[in-house]
């Protein structure tokens, strides 16, 4: 059995604040502030820091928290053990993801999931913001990214191909560039932070630097931009594939491409005996991306894939 206090801590935690930590297990929000300093008072170590608008953990409250997540799953597996239900995927499962990429990638493809794992309960949360695992209380999160992140357990998925394209009435009025300095004279589109461009070569990585030609902080923005003639883009094959099959946007500059490091990748807090509903999901991106990823293969195949 845990201790009430540890057990408060991580429920605080997992539901991101003492008001809404004190509904779920019954107790007011002055006796969970209270049990909180209690423990901290304990430790002789600060663990939350307390804000109007929202709670974040200090770094030693970081580091129970994910001792502490531990040995909540190493018990839960050993009770699962005793009760014959450890091979079956079941409870709560929190999922994170980016907004375009989940739902063209990962949302139509749930029913599958949930089909072969009925006993899951399902949370899938959409957001282009740097999905904190502690502070999103997600189990699981979808990044692309160089780097899955620090003192994380990471899965790579899949390749994330992104190539410079436009729509054809753009190349139409303004010419298609034939190299990369051409680009200084041409409309540029990218979201807040995309930029510089770095892509690689013939004579390898190269950086492209400039203004977008409208800002704006959402990537979904970008894209249609970019499908009705705005200017040129370095998007992902997964979100500009269906129409580059369409004939509705062009590659440019095929020599060149977004460099191969950023990839695909499922990130989870690292514990020893992970939920067998976590391993389930992990599995199955690993199987609907693999061995080519669906926006990869040629539109005879695409279409769900067999799992």
């Amino acid at each position: 059995m845990m201790d009430p206090d540890h057990e408060l801590f991580v429920t605080i935690v997992d539901e991101g604040g003492l008001a809404a930590a004190g509904r779920r297990l019954g107790i007011s929000p002055a006796m969970m502030s209270k049990r909180l300093a209690r423990l901290e008072d304990r430790l002789g170590a600060r663990l939350v820091h307390r804000t109007t608008r929202r709670l974040s953990l200090t770094p030693a409250g970081e580091r129970l928290h994910t001792d502490l997540r531990s040995i909540i799953a190493s018990l839960d597996e050993a009770e699962r053990r005793v009760s014959g239900a450890s091979a079956t995927p079941s409870g709560p499962l929190r999922i994170s993801a980016p907004t375009s990429f989940g739902r063209m990638h990962v949302a139509p493809y749930l029913h599958l999931f949930l089909e072969a794992h009925p006993r899951i309960d399902l949370s899938i949360d959409l957001s282009d913001d740097y999905a904190d695992l502690i502070a999103t209380r997600s189990d699981l999160a979808i990044r692309i990214a160089a780097e899955p992140g620090p003192g994380l357990i990471a899965r790579r998925l899949a390749a994330n191909r992104r190539i410079l394209c436009a729509a054809p009435a753009y190349l139409e009025r303004h010419g298609i560039p034939r190299s990369i300095a051409d680009l200084k004279t041409h409309r540029l589109l990218a979201a807040e932070g995309q930029m510089p461009w770095r892509v690689v070569g013939p004579r390898g990585p190269v950086a492209i630097d400039g203004r977008s030609h409208v800002r704006t902080n959402s990537s979904e923005v970008i894209r249609e931009l970019t499908l009705s003639g705005a200017g040129i883009a370095l998007r992902s094959l997964w979100d500009i594939s269906a129409a580059l099959q369409s004939g509705e946007v062009q590659q440019i500059l095929p020599d060149h491409e977004g460099s191969s490091d950023v990839a695909l990748y499922a990130v989870q807090l690292a514990q020893p005996n992970p939920p067998p509903s976590i391993t389930a999901f992990v599995d199955f991106l690993a199987r609907l991306y693999a061995p080519v990823p669906p926006w990869e293969r040629s539109a005879i195949a695409l279409g769900e894939p067999t799992l």
